[in-house]
């Protein structure tokens, strides 16, 4: 399938891209903005998909604004669509805000109509997506998320506010790009698509288990109860704005006549822990998890933990050293490496949030060194 996502920089664009670009049947069309405004670069991106996923679009604004971009968005990705005679599977993603008479929700209904118009007389496929509130990574604080919003806040310093406590219907955006997915392959899927929210919470209730995770996990540095799936997204989506010079952490280090004691790791109820050792100038890694949560612990020798994120070129680097314990807690979607920097051997433990399943290793590869072309 060659599949083409117009807003793939975004926040569901680019989670969505980075999942897709794993499976195995899919070839991956790119898009950038600016095609919007050349009708040939426009019109050779419809004509390379099989599938568009339109998500490009305008979130916040003035009430023109939002009516003007939207619209126009959809308006000429239509007029590209009746050019070039191709007719792909056309999946928008719409809004529950559609029924509540806002600009915005306004905006989507329109955009959704001349997608459906287009269908009904090219005879091609379209799919409309109305949405709930999707949480996830990397979604934009201050924007269009309230859990965005606190985790920002609770990792900086910051004391969130409730305006209104009232409950809310979320869905992880890990969740969501799986069901898009889903709806490729399913030929037989309606028009108008509800995709229903997986958990209903109150905002109060929201903020008590996000102002749990900086208690447990910030300040006592113990991994919480994750065997719930909604805490475990709730989970690394608020790690996923921890600022990173929050790391590497020193160990409680006790010292007595003996020797010296630290404890590696606390979990409420899960994971598993393991070391390895690594020879002088030896590079272990180069991938990246999904849902997994792991733990570098540094035991004897020097090391340097490389991190980058999927889709992007910085590269965060951190040095190791055995003779001040530390670690260091790997993002989900950040590509990472480990290696032995040091002359001696490299001794380090690790901690991961789940079994390892050979049938469902979460690991998939890439290399944290970005290579020009």
């Amino acid at each position: 399938m060659k599949i083409g996502i117009t807003g793939q920089s975004g926040f569901i664009g680019s989670h969505l891209h980075n999942y897709l670009k794993v499976q195995e049947d899919v070839t991956l069309i790119p898009f950038q903005r600016n095609y919007f405004e050349e009708e040939g670069a426009l019109d050779q991106f419809i004509k390379n998909c099989d599938t568009v996923v339109h998500l490009a679009g305008m979130n916040r604004g003035t009430d023109q604004e939002l009516l003007q971009v939207n619209i126009s968005l959809a308006e000429k990705l239509v007029s590209g669509l009746e050019r070039t005679h191709h007719k792909p599977h056309v999946i928008f993603s719409s809004s529950k805000h559609e029924t509540k008479g806002t600009p915005y929700g306004e905006s989507k209904k329109r955009a959704r109509e001349m997608f459906s118009k287009w269908a009904h007389e090219a005879g091609a496929r379209f799919t409309g997506l109305i949405l709930p509130n999707i949480y996830g990574p990397f979604c934009r604080p201050f924007y269009n998320s309230v859990v965005a919003t606190f985790c920002h806040q609770l990792t900086h310093g910051q004391e969130p506010q409730i305006l209104v406590d009232q409950p809310v219907g979320l869905m992880y955006v890990g969740e969501l790009v799986q069901r898009i997915f889903q709806v490729i392959r399913d030929e037989q899927v309606a028009d108008e698509y509800l995709i229903p929210a997986t958990k209903e919470i109150t905002v109060n209730e929201l903020l008590s288990k996000l102002r749990g995770f900086k208690e447990t996990y910030l300040k006592e540095g113990v991994i919480p109860d994750l065997a719930d799936p909604f805490d475990l997204s709730l989970f690394n989506t608020f790690r996923s704005y921890v600022d990173p010079d929050w790391f590497p952490v020193a160990y409680d280090l006790k010292t007595d006549e003996r020797g010296s004691l630290f404890e590696v790791v606390r979990s409420l109820n899960q994971g598993q822990a393991f070391y390895s050792s690594t020879k002088p100038g030896v590079e272990r890694g180069n991938h990246y998890h999904r849902r997994k949560m792991e733990r570098f612990s540094i035991i004897k020798g020097k090391a340097r933990v490389q991190l980058r994120r999927i889709g992007t070129g910085g590269i965060i680097s951190y040095n190791l050293d055995g003779g001040n314990p530390s670690y260091v807690d790997i993002p989900i979607l950040h590509t990472h490496n480990l290696i032995n920097v040091g002359d001696d051997e490299l001794l380090m433990l690790f901690w991961a949030s789940e079994l390892y399943d050979p049938d469902d290793p979460d690991t998939y590869y890439e290399k944290v060194e970005v290579v020009s072309k």
